[in-house]
């Protein structure tokens, strides 16, 4: 028998906050993770942190995908046990749907079915407990009756075959791969400063640092702190270009 895992999590983002006032669940978004230590975890979502809008497949990354913006997000994780013969036809479905990413979209309409109970579906496109649910019942693990376009992030905690082995802040999860390294709290003392002078010399003036001496921004930092360097950097851009044309 092998162990599939999965996450049920919450990042406190706004659309996130927009969704549970009107589910009222703990958690709206889920992923399914082929390993206890999740570095394999897949799921439908944001491709780029600061775009909700625009999503599809994606392979979730703890440490410079969506979820490092919100290091203070919540979670559960389940574990369900299956065949190897199952694991194994799980591990081909994922990778069916990762060779074919570019041609999967977030099923945005399909969550407006979900009120009023008429499934939605969009060909080559899924939410998350969508996938989810599709992926496990094309494996032959068929957890619900209802269609997977119908099935939420909370039905999955509330299926009684499904073992909860955590439930707490998503980076305390002891056995998540990156933890030992990742800690926001201790990289406050990361050099702005710095960082700043090199992102103004490469990406406004295109002078590049030697390599090893440059400063890569590290993850965990508050998404604000995130948009106001792109901000200063996109305005310093534009005022840099503006003044060489005006010359």
């Amino acid at each position: 028998m092998k162990s599939i895992y999965i996450l049920l999590s919450n990042t406190g983002s706004l659309p996130t906050r927009a969704i549970k006032a009107v589910t009222s669940a703990p958690y709206n978004h889920a992923s399914l993770a082929l390993d206890q230590d999740m570095k394999r975890i897949y799921s439908f979502g944001r491709r780029r942190p600061t775009n909700p809008f625009w999503g599809g497949f994606v392979e979730e990354d703890f440490v410079q995908g969506t979820f490092s913006w919100y290091p203070y997000s919540t979670c559960a994780v389940y574990e369900l046990r299956v065949t190897r013969r199952t694991y194994q036809k799980l591990e081909r479905i994922i990778k069916a749907f990762s060779r074919n990413y570019k041609t999967l979209f977030y099923n945005y309409i399909g969550l407006l079915g979900v009120p009023v109970n008429q499934p939605i579906d969009v060909p080559a496109s899924y939410f998350c407990s969508q996938f989810v649910a599709e992926v496990l019942n094309r494996s032959g693990v068929r957890l619900f009756e209802k269609n997977s376009a119908l099935v939420t992030p909370d039905d999955f905690r509330r299926h009684e075959d499904l073992v909860m082995i955590y439930e707490g802040p998503l980076y305390e999860y002891p056995f998540l791969h990156s933890y030992s390294w990742y800690q926001p709290k201790k990289y406050r003392s990361f050099p702005f400063r710095k960082y700043m002078k090199q992102q103004v010399k490469s990406e406004v003036l295109g002078i590049y640092e030697e390599e090893g001496r440059t400063y890569q921004f590290r993850d965990g930092f508050v998404k604000p702190k995130k948009i106001l360097i792109s901000n200063k950097i996109h305005r310093l851009k534009s005022l840099f270009h503006s003044v060489r044309k005006a010359e």
